[in-house]
């Protein structure tokens, strides 16, 4: 499926049908598109800094992370119209990945060994400011990107984050920021990106090593093993990964945009979305 050129494309979000929204990391646009018909539209221009990380919840909101801005935005997908645009840090920061728990909004900063809090009400409704919370505990935040992807984990009590750089997935205590290493067994996910948990599964996106590696990961998300690792092999003849950077799931597919960090972006670069089965042999 194609994207707008000159897009440059990082984040997904879908809603609860075939309608997928797309951040653009130049100017922050949001472009929606039909995943049956690759029918889409800019529904809401950007403030000229980066949409990165998104989520879509059931009210029709999108929480956008906004990357160098050190911004959280919420985007009413029905208007466009931005109804939140919350500060979370000051530079340097690169506020990366969003995940959505019941009561709250989590976001990652790659740049700080810390995450950000956005409250929900009841009904979904996101509070007005952001609280920090330290990584403690395990967390070894090295040198280059940090906190990247992050995800719940299975019982939903806990979250994932995994560190680019070092390639460890931590399990973080919500309540006190204490992260512990999760046992992969020996598993790297160096250059892990954005992360989807279905159930126990967990897909890890390694943006320029243009694969997805899939994780069954115990109940409590302290322990997992490599399961299958998605690459070229597995995509049909007419599509391809080029820097793939998230990954949002539809029916039995997965659907990946490609940010191609290794071509110079110009107005008439190619973007695209690649899809591919969730389940070999499916």
């Amino acid at each position: 499926m194609e994207l707008p050129d000159g897009f440059q494309p990082e984040g997904i979000a879908l809603g609860p049908g075939p309608t997928a929204w797309f951040g653009s990391r130049a100017d922050g646009d949001i472009y929606e598109v039909s995943l049956r018909t690759g029918e889409g539209s800019v529904i809401s221009q950007g403030p000229g800094t980066p949409s990165v990380g998104m989520k879509s919840d059931r009210q029709g909101r999108l929480y956008v992370a906004g990357g160098t801005s050190g911004t959280a935005r919420v985007v009413d997908t029905a208007t466009g119209e931005v109804v939140r645009d919350i500060p979370l840090s000051s530079a340097p920061t690169f506020v990366n990945d969003v995940v959505l728990s019941r009561s709250a909004a989590w976001f990652t900063d790659s740049n700080r060994p810390q995450l950000y809090r956005v409250d929900r009400g009841p009904d979904g409704e996101p509070g007005t400011a952001a609280t920090t919370l330290a990584l403690t505990g395990e967390w070894v935040q090295g040198t280059g990107f940090g906190a990247n992807g992050i995800s719940t984990t299975p019982t939903g009590r806990g979250l994932l984050v995994v560190n680019s750089t070092t390639g460890l997935l931590y399990r973080v205590d919500p309540a006190t920021g204490e992260a512990t290493e999760v046992d992969l067994g020996g598993a790297s996910l160096t250059m892990g990106d954005g992360m989807l948990r279905h159930g126990r599964t967990l897909y890890v996106v390694r943006n320029r090593i243009n694969e997805v590696a899939v994780l069954r990961l115990s109940r409590t998300g302290l322990s997992g093993r490599l399961v299958r690792t998605i690459t070229a092999d597995d995509l049909g003849s007419d599509t391809s990964f080029d820097v793939p950077t998230t990954v949002a799931k539809f029916g039995a597919n997965l659907y990946l945009p490609n940010a191609r960090f290794s071509t110079p972006p110009t107005p008439d670069t190619d973007y695209w979305v690649t899809k591919v089965r969730a389940k070999a042999g499916s």
